[in-house]
């Protein structure tokens, strides 16, 4: 947990996602590293969750500040 400037709470952390999928007839293995933020009451509550469990994210994707990278904005999640 690290706090803004401003003194929101924000939390940088990694979401990773892995399922199968059909493709060109046959099944493939998705899996995809994503780095995520989130803010507020929000970050407080994701902090207090065990690392490794399963939840399903809501938010949007956006530029890193330095624009190399993606970043997902978390705006609200449920356990899955």
């Amino acid at each position: 947990m690290r706090y803004t400037p401003a003194g929101l709470p924000a939390l940088n952390l990694q979401l990773e996602h892995e399922s199968q999928v059909t493709e060109a007839g046959g099944q493939r293995t998705v899996k995809v590293v994503v780095k995520a933020v989130a803010f507020g009451t929000l970050a407080e509550r994701l902090a207090k969750q065990a690392l490794g469990s399963v939840w399903k994210f809501n938010g949007f994707l956006a530029n890193a500040r330095h624009g190399k990278s993606v970043v997902f904005h978390i705006q609200d999640f449920l356990q899955d």
